[in-house]
């Protein structure tokens, strides 16, 4: 390793994520080379070039407006000019874009929860006429639940179709950020200024989303699994994984946000992790956290992917499997993993 670390010189985007602490922190311990950098500078590339840079780390965020806008554009340029990148093309293209994600799962072969996507109005208005419900919708964009409804009849679904075809639909949904809240602030995982913030949201848009635009002039649904009381997240970097099972919320349908995790290995089947390890590597994902309903014989289904995880939530797992499902107990910062593969 000593010889490989010689050779190389990473940039880290500028601190804004907590990976960017975990992975300069695991360079100062090892000795490795590195650099941090404004990826928002209009030479990057140049300056990328001039410091000899062999490796580009950016964590970037789904919830950061010039991050969407031109992060895969650095991260891709940068690739072109000989600098390998975490994440990578092939990992970070279908990032917070779910219908992106049906058409990469599907041509793959992943088991993915049947979905639908239309682009006219009238399609999908004849499509809601002749389907069955519930349905789940979806906007394209959003983590944590906040954009997920469940559609129980046809009216509903007609409503969506019109607003989605309209006016559009906003990315954050303030009545259900509230909800949200007051759920936490009766659950004991936050106090009565959650929910005042909540109240203000109401009438505040944050800044940090105002500058997106409505999602229109798509509609995305997704079958409704019932009788899943909790969904598995399962994270793949490499030839390693590890997993969190995530239990719905009182009176919902979505684990996703919920903040009740479960993390002891008896919760987890090797049937599960070992089509994470396969489809991480038929979409060739430097790193994917894939989350897993179960059909009623108990299969597998894909709901959605991502490059990108809040750390928080797994430092309480107590050990990862690798590929060939042997469980490795004890504590482990994954993104150091995403340091050791790039390096290799």
């Amino acid at each position: 390793m000593g010889d490989i670390i010689k050779k190389h010189k990473i940039a880290f985007h500028r601190e804004g994520s907590k990976w960017f602490s975990l992975w300069t922190n695991y360079c100062d311990r090892k000795g490795i080379n590195y650099i941090v950098v404004n990826a928002y500078e209009n030479d990057i590339v140049a300056h990328l070039l001039k410091n000899k840079v062999t490796h580009l780390f950016w964590h970037f965020n789904q919830s950061i407006y010039v991050d969407v806008l031109m992060a895969r554009d650095v991260l891709f340029s940068a690739t072109l000019a000989g600098i390998k990148t975490f994440p990578d093309f092939f990992t970070s293209w279908h990032f917070d874009d779910k219908v992106s994600q049906k058409y990469l799962l599907e041509a793959v072969g992943a088991p993915l929860v049947p979905s639908y996507v239309f682009y006219s109005k009238e399609e999908a208005l004849n499509w809601v006429e002749a389907t069955d419900f519930p349905k789940v919708f979806k906007l394209r964009r959003g983590a944590g639940g906040g954009n997920v409804w469940l559609i129980n009849d046809v009216n509903h679904a007609r409503h969506v179709i019109k607003r989605a075809f309209g006016r559009g639909i906003p990315i954050f949904n303030r009545v259900g950020n509230l909800k949200e809240r007051v759920r936490k602030y009766r659950a004991g995982k936050d106090d009565f200024l959650g929910v005042i913030k909540g109240i203000a949201r109401l009438f505040i848009y944050p800044k940090s989303l105002a500058k997106f635009p409505r999602e229109c002039g798509y509609v995305y649904f997704q079958d409704y699994i019932p009788n899943n009381k909790f969904d598995i997240r399962v994270v793949v970097i490499g030839k390693r994984a590890f997993a969190i099972k995530r239990m719905v919320r009182p009176n919902d349908f979505r684990a996703s946000g919920s903040g009740d995790i479960l993390y002891e290995k008896e919760n987890f089947s090797n049937e599960t992790i070992k089509l994470a390890f396969e489809t991480a590597e038929k979409i060739k994902s430097q790193c994917v956290a894939f989350d897993f309903v179960y059909d009623f014989q108990g299969k597998p289904l894909i709901v959605e992917i991502s490059y990108g995880f809040v750390q928080d939530g797994y430092y309480q797992c107590v050990g990862y499997w690798d590929n060939n499902l042997v469980f490795h107990e004890g504590k482990f910062i994954p993104q150091e993993w995403i340091i050791e593969d790039s390096l290799r």
